[in-house]
């Protein structure tokens, strides 16, 4: 992945991933389990649905340490098998 975080943000910082998935019970729960795995932490994402019910977006903030992690977990987070879209 080759992107330019290294030239946008200067690292340490805070950065929200907005994960777009099918309704699932388990999304928030899936979110955190692989964002844990790439940046241990203590986490309160939000949850909120579509306005029809098929969707829900899961908002999570991280304390990003390299542009590594981030695409490390755009990857991850894009392979949870209910997820649709990675921002």
């Amino acid at each position: 992945m080759k992107t330019k975080f290294d030239e946008l943000l200067e690292f340490p910082c805070q950065f929200p991933f907005k994960v777009l998935g099918l309704a699932d019970d388990k999304l928030m729960d899936k979110v955190v389990t692989v964002v844990q795995q790439h940046a241990p932490g203590d986490y309160r994402p939000t949850s909120k649905p579509s306005g029809k019910g098929n969707f829900q977006s899961v908002t999570i903030t991280i304390q990003a340490q390299s542009k590594e992690q981030l695409e490390t977990l755009y990857k991850a987070l894009a392979e949870i098998d209910t997820v649709r879209m990675v921002m």
